[in-house]
């Protein structure tokens, strides 16, 4: 069987529960769509700030220094090899190897002052991906599984994807109905989907396409369900029904997302105009940026990206400035004033972090380590400020001088805007009440006046 989402095989005419959605080896942990419909049908909150988050997270450790916060004043060992430049924000400097982004400051907001002691990647990534800091008593679950559990309206889509590889994306213990729809390669996909256009069928092994296989109608899929539906009644000893009567609604809107190939559709980046696509790059991220936002167009209400491997010990400004630097600008730089032409930055806030920054010296392999105690974050839209420095750190950026902030605080105030407050309680799969942030005060200076 190829890569294309397959219902069952031609021997099995009840749907097992890994086979109900499957995106290659990933989904939704083996759990059906219908199950994790079930799992988030609790009444939506009122008109919040903003409505859809794109996080992206720089893995590995960015950098931050070299980027966002840097000390041209500081001695050569600590200020490295490159050079601020104005931006579109009077005052406000960044990297030189970013022009892109420096044309787009004045949509957003760096958050300069946040602070942590985690320097190690895995617990570092666990807290900036969850907003809490991990403990033996708590698996918290990421921020994309906590808006999924706690936002319950729904577009015929997954409420949470995660775009290549992104680390401690699951649910913790809010349980699996809550994990990511997980898209690990999204160049299998286009490949895929160009290579059936052209063929006029699927390539073998050559597509991830997500949706109702090929050859398979609606009818075939209807009338797979009402033999599994018989059976099923034969084994109970139930009356016969009509199929819609069988199949609760949770099950019906699994079934009508498969048939609608909204997903499909979202990914299919190729449908872009060309100028559209240009602007984003044919880089990988670039694709995953223009993906995301195709995403959240569709309905999709957090989507995380994972982009390279910022752990520079070795070789950290040849690095940054031949590969991860010129990726990073074109592709934020180019969702940021896509979003904001489009009308959805207003409703959509992007966070870019990683799981903590590195050191103000530069170590003997012209590279830095890791260091938690201050890094720098970027937010943009969903009523979050523009156009601002929050924050500051001393003059060789090793302690926040004024405004700082923690990985708590800054999730408690990226899900103000979403209209649920530290102390909301979310539900365990047990049943247990927890708090969202209980270490997390949300940040006021950091959002518009009135809202």
């Amino acid at each position: 069987m190829s890569g294309t989402f397959g219902l069952w095989s031609p021997g099995e005419l009840r749907p097992s529960r890994r086979s109900f959605l499957r995106i290659g080896a990933a989904g939704l942990a083996g759990l059906t769509l219908g199950e994790a419909l079930r799992a988030e049908d609790k009444p939506a909150t009122a008109s919040p700030p903003a409505r859809n988050v794109i996080m992206l997270f720089l893995t590995g450790g960015p950098t931050t220094i070299d980027m966002w916060d840097m000390k041209p004043e500081a001695p050569a060992s600590i200020r490295g090899e490159f050079r601020p430049i104005d931006t579109s924000v009077s005052g406000l400097q960044i990297c030189e190897h970013m022009p892109q982004l420096a044309k787009a400051m004045h949509l957003a907001t760096l958050v300069r002052s946040v602070t942590h002691t985690i320097a190690e990647h895995t617990q570092g990534q666990r807290y900036l991906m969850t907003g809490n800091a991990p403990s033996p008593a708590v698996e918290s679950a990421s921020l994309g599984s906590l808006a999924s559990h706690l936002i319950r309206d729904r577009k015929g889509i997954p409420p949470y994807a995660t775009l290549g590889d992104v680390p401690a994306a699951n649910s913790g213990d809010l349980g699996a109905a809550f994990n990511p729809f997980a898209i690990p390669s999204l160049e299998r996909i286009i490949r895929g989907k160009d290579k059936e256009d052209e063929a006029g069928g699927a390539e073998k092994g050559g597509s991830d396409r997500i949706g109702l296989p090929e050859g398979v109608t609606r009818e075939d899929f209807f009338r797979r369900l009402k033999i599994r539906d018989r059976l099923d009644q034969r084994m109970a000893g139930g009356a016969a029904a009509d199929l819609a009567g069988q199949l609760d609604r949770f099950h019906a809107e699994a079934v009508e997302i498969l048939r609608s190939d909204a997903i499909n559709g979202a990914l299919q980046i190729g449908q872009e105009g060309a100028a559209v696509r240009e602007r984003y790059g044919e880089s990988d991220l670039g694709r995953r940026m223009l993906a995301a936002r195709r995403l959240v167009e569709a309905g999709a209400r957090f989507v995380t990206i994972g982009f390279g491997d910022w752990d520079t010990h070795l070789n950290n400004f040849s690095r940054m400035q031949q590969s991860l630097l010129p990726q990073l600008d074109r592709a934020l730089a180019s969702l940021l004033t896509d979003l904001e032409e489009r009308g959805l930055l207003k409703e959509t806030v992007v966070y870019c972090t990683g799981e903590f920054g590195r050191t103000p010296a530069v170590n003997g392999n012209a590279g830095r380590d890791h260091w938690a105690r201050t890094m720098t974050a970027l937010v943009a839209g969903g009523g979050f400020r523009r156009g601002i420095a929050y924050g500051a750190t001393d003059r060789e950026g090793v302690e926040p001088t004024s405004g700082p902030c923690s990985p708590d605080d800054l999730s408690a105030t990226i899900f103000r805007q979403l209209s649920f407050g530290p102390a909301h309680l979310a539900t365990t799969r047990t049943g247990r009440p927890i708090r969202i942030f209980p270490a997390g005060t949300p940040v006021e200076g950091l959002i518009e006046a009135g809202v």
